[in-house]
């Protein structure tokens, strides 16, 4: 069953499917950071009053499924999240007290959908979505896997002979 927030003169239940990636979508997020991410990402969310349905911290991207109350817009939502969170980081990481301009961990954009009724599909995909990288990721290897020799006859081309030097292909005139 869906829950649905009540607020002054508004009753609502809005979620949204957010997927946010590292600089240049590199690998960095492992080790310490995913942990660390994964709290000052919480964190941020309770003093923001945003409720984090789900998330979870791969290497190259977060996705997260995020209740936003109609008071924030979602790119308000997203862009204080990502720079609050790129500043802990940096502060835990790099030994940064101040003087944060120029710096960044997220890349610019991000992506989001709406999440309606199917959030019973969503949740899962976040929660096992790593597990399934891993079993495309084994997949992808296997066209890279040492073979064995195999018993069929190598295609051999055949060249085709040339005509002496000086003789012309045309005839003789």
């Amino acid at each position: 069953m869906r829950e649905w927030h009540n607020q002054s003169h508004v009753r609502w239940s809005c979620r949204y499917h957010l997927v946010i990636v590292p600089q240049y979508r590199q690998k960095a997020i492992f080790g310490p950071l995913r942990k660390d991410i994964g709290q000052s990402l919480r964190e941020l969310c309770a003093q923001m009053g945003i409720e984090l349905v789900e998330g979870h911290a791969m290497p190259a991207h977060v996705p997260l499924c995020l209740s936003l109350p109609p008071k924030y817009s979602v790119a308000h939502a997203v862009g204080r999240l990502k720079g609050k969170a790129a500043i802990r980081m940096h502060r835990a990481y790099r030994g940064r007290t101040r003087n944060f301009t120029g710096l960044h961990f997220w890349a610019r954009g991000y992506g989001v959908s709406t999440v309606s009724f199917d959030e019973a599909v969503i949740r899962p995909y976040i929660r096992n979505q790593e597990e399934q990288e891993k079993r495309a990721e084994q997949l992808a290897w296997g066209d890279f896997a040492p073979r064995r020799k195999s018993s069929l006859p190598r295609w051999r081309v055949q060249t085709v002979p040339q005509p002496p030097m000086g003789a012309s292909c045309h005839g003789a005139l």
